[in-house]
């Protein structure tokens, strides 16, 4: 924050210390250089993504005829190669909303001296990480619902279809797991702005963990998939272990959890997440899953995004309420 929180402000404000502290640090993350850039950044992807995915809508509408159900939810799956889709700038940019929101949400207060101030007033430690955490988070969630809004919106405006009922639950859905998927970022970042004094060692180690599972963690898992490469005598059994083994080890990354998440919900026609066997694929009959089926496929990856961004919380919480704060 800007200017530390006073009693005299808080008792102007009429309101609990936690709402008044929540506000300015939403104002303070709108009225920032960073989140400015951020929100172009984001714009420039969007507006990227919807016309590579209007210019090849039409053609996927030739291709499924008179059965076009969930033709609306190309918009966000939809790409012609040259630009990735909308799901895929979201992966992508979404763990580097969290960290530059997080990254100095502690240590740069307390580099500036206004942490011990805000400290020393009539004021609940913890009331200052939640603030930092949901004021953070508010924001992300107005920005991911104005994107998806608009997306949507220039979707009806362009090829006329409006989004039926289901379509539009699996969006709000999308952008619900979006936010979760950021969320964890954001907590990643904020136990790292307070283990650390200096607001750039903090950005650099969650860049560093960032690449670590975006690029450096695919590649142990190809080294650990060819030294455990079953033999040409395996059984069909023994096969789907290791495939299954390896696909474990790959969602320990928080990305593909989302993307598994998110792909399933804007993506119908996925039916499983896994290896089937033979006799688990007889008899199915080929079709679209409605949103019940595909949130209890998802409902794992879920589970695990959740788990990790508590967890990250609780180790926030924890180290926050233990850390020595000295006036400078």
């Amino acid at each position: 924050m800007n200017k530390f929180i006073t009693k005299a402000q808080i008792e102007r404000g009429n309101s609990h210390p936690f709402i008044v502290i929540v506000n300015k640090e939403i104002s303070d993350h709108v009225r920032s250089w960073r989140f400015n850039i951020l929100i172009v950044i984001l714009v420039l992807t969007c507006f990227g993504s919807m016309y590579t995915s209007l210019t090849n809508i039409s053609k996927v509408a030739d291709v499924q005829g008179n059965n076009s159900s969930f033709l609306f939810l190309n918009l966000f799956t939809l790409s012609d190669g040259t630009l990735p889709s909308f799901i895929v700038f979201i992966s992508f940019l979404g763990p580097l909303l969290g960290i530059s929101l997080g990254f100095d949400a502690i240590n740069s207060e307390q580099n500036r001296g206004t942490l011990s101030r805000i400290m020393a007033q009539p004021i609940h430690r913890d009331y200052l990480l939640n603030a930092k955490f949901l004021s953070a988070l508010i924001v992300i969630g107005i920005m991911f619902f104005a994107m998806g809004f608009l997306v949507m919106g220039l979707g009806i405006l362009t090829i006329g279809i409006p989004p039926t009922e289901e379509e539009f639950l699996r969006i709000v859905f999308f952008i619900l797991i979006s936010i979760l998927y950021v969320a964890f970022w954001l907590n990643l970042s904020i136990l790292l702005s307070i283990q650390f004094r200096q607001t750039a060692t903090s950005a650099l180690a969650c860049i560093a963990i960032w690449l670590f599972f975006s690029v450096f963690y695919h590649l142990i898992v190809n080294l650990i998939s060819k030294a455990n490469l079953p033999a040409e005598t395996a059984s069909p059994q023994q096969v789907i272990n290791y495939q299954k083994f390896i696909l474990n080890l790959l969602r320990l990354e928080p990305d593909r959890l989302y993307n598994e998440a998110t792909t399933t919900l804007l993506m119908p026609s996925v039916r499983s997440l896994g290896p089937l066997s033979m006799e688990q694929v007889h008899g199915t009959i080929p079709g679209l899953l409605p949103l019940g089926q595909s949130i209890m496929i998802v409902w794992p990856q879920l589970t695990g995004l959740l788990a990790a961004t508590i967890v990250c919380f609780a180790l926030s919480y924890v180290s926050f309420m233990r850390k020595e704060i000295r006036s400078r």
